[in-house]
């Protein structure tokens, strides 16, 4: 008879608990059996295992090898569970001692030949495993991205072999203490955009604030150039908010790149993603666009050619800053604090407004294009602004725009002044914080009530206007709000319906 126990986790959220991987032994005809819920990757570790632990000079034991994985109701999947099979078939056989195992957490796939093999979600795993007090052994090629957590202690391995040497204390692993090196970040500079001025003052306003842009105007005026430039006015991120963000990229499908460390992701869904796309889910939950998009820029082109239904899951992760997925079997939460940019055409035909006369849709058809935008979606975009078409004579000049460091550089100022007085970004601010800080002056009031019935404003609509008006003062380095910034955050909402 032979017991072992040792530590691994599971990839399905941010707050996903250990898995304990319990291996026994007994008398009986020979088998292996896995339970716990496993996918069907991981029922196939039973071959890589045998195979693995065969070629690296082990004995396989000829029993009845039971293996669990627990929690039981907690879905597992990959191959990541491999390097912990084997070890605990090694330590309930005697091969291996066992007096060490709890001090650490295991995860790795397995080839045949016994090398280890890269997993996916390397960086969240760590992420948790830092506050277990257990260090973490996983593949060489992982620990680059897991070493990104500072308090995380990191063994790197390139076999099974060399995990067992360094359980058995023959040849010690060395803890990995690389840290990626912060490059500049090359991001397309606004300078190279041809007019536009208000839309450029409008993205460095929503910048400065964290808050979300909706861009309507006819094709070819250079929404989609201006908002592929966005993520580079944006605020340095913090240490904490690049972590969070790598972490949740590495649950998705392409992993997390080191080259990408304290960048600002840039998503940009097609629009037929469709809800889980988006959101996230699966049978096994994983993150969507806008978990993806965490700390970073959700960019959505073509907006009202999205489906509806796909759009209304965006509301309650805009105000929350996260997102909840529930499935019969399981239950994950996904941070989702993204800025939100979107683009659209004014009408059907996109050509409403232009100089050309070329629009030819009627008002109903423009209506009920505009309507595929529901009102409690609009009314959560900060910034709803106009792209026209670009005169001939600034489209035929030289660029010769503000280049996006000198933007940056207010924006940051802006964002330092949030930061100091309130801890947050504007656009998070709560209800009593934006009746706390975002107070305007008489004027100010005054112009708030005509703005409330000419444009129907709801109360979210005008708290929105509130922050906005707020953000625009901490760029001009006010510590009161003016009349005159309220009267630039009221003119943001071009698109409000009466």
């Amino acid at each position: 008879m032979g017991l072992a126990t040792l530590y691994s986790r599971a990839l399905c959220g941010m707050d996903a608990p250990p898995v304990t991987v319990e291996v026994h032994l007994s008398n009986g005809l020979p088998c292996f059996t896995i339970v716990g819920l496993p996918e069907a990757e991981v029922k196939e570790s039973k071959d890589r295992v045998r195979s693995a632990l065969l070629n690296a000079r082990f004995e396989f034991p000829a029993r009845r090898i039971t293996v669990n994985l627990a929690p039981a109701d907690l879905p597992k999947e990959s191959g990541r569970f491999d390097l912990p099979i084997a070890l605990g078939i090694l330590a309930a056989s005697r091969q291996l001692p066992q007096d060490r195992l709890a001090d650490y957490e295991f995860a790795g796939e397995l080839s045949l030949n016994g090398a280890l093999r890269p997993i996916r979600g390397a960086l969240a795993m760590t992420y948790k495993a830092a506050s277990s007090g257990r260090a973490f052994i996983l593949p060489a090629e992982n620990a680059p991205e897991a070493a990104l957590v500072s308090q995380a202690r990191v063994f790197a391995a390139d076999s099974l072999l060399r995990v067992c040497a360094h359980l058995a204390g023959q040849d010690m692993l060395a803890p990995f203490s690389g840290r990626p090196q912060v490059l500049d970040q090359a991001y397309p500079d606004f300078a190279d955009v041809k007019g536009q001025g208000h839309a450029k003052r409008a993205l460095e306003v929503g910048a400065a604030g964290g808050h979300s842009v909706l861009m309507a105007g006819p094709p070819g005026t250079g929404k989609s150039m201006l908002a592929a430039r966005f993520p580079g006015i944006l605020p340095a991120m913090s240490e904490q908010e690049a972590l969070e963000a790598a972490a949740i990229q590495s649950l998705g499908s392409a992993g997390f790149k080191i080259r990408d460390w304290m960048r600002r992701s840039y998503r940009a869904p097609h629009h037929t993603a469709s809800g889980v796309a988006l959101v996230g889910g699966g049978s096994n939950p994983r993150p969507g666009e806008i978990s993806l998009a965490h700390r970073g820029v959700l960019f959505l082109d073509e907006l009202p050619e999205f489906d509806r239904k796909v759009l209304e899951v965006l509301r309650e992760p805009m105000e929350s800053g996260s997102i909840s997925i529930s499935r019969a079997a399981h239950q994950a939460e996904y941070p989702a604090s993204f800025q939100l940019l979107a683009a659209m055409n004014p009408c059907p035909c996109g050509y409403l407004g232009h100089p050309s006369g070329r629009c030819r849709c009627t008002p109903e058809q423009v209506l009920r294009y505009r309507a595929k935008i529901s009102g409690p979606l609009l009314d959560r975009i900060d910034l709803q602004i106009e792209v026209p078409a670009v005169p001939q004579e600034e489209l035929m000049a030289q660029p010769g725009g503000e280049a996006s460091a000198a933007i940056r550089a207010r924006v940051e100022a802006a964002y330092r002044l949030q930061m100091a007085r309130q801890g947050k970004p504007n656009a998070r601010l709560g209800t009593a914080e934006i009746e706390r800080w975002c107070a305007p002056d008489e004027a100010g009031k005054a112009l708030l009530k005509q703005a409330i019935v000419r444009l129907n404003l709801s109360a979210r609509a005008y708290h929105r206007v509130l922050k906005v008006a707020r953000t625009i003062a901490d760029l001009a380095g006010r510590d009161a709000v003016a009349s005159a910034h309220v009267a630039e955050a009221v003119q943001y909402r071009r698109l409000d319906r009466s």
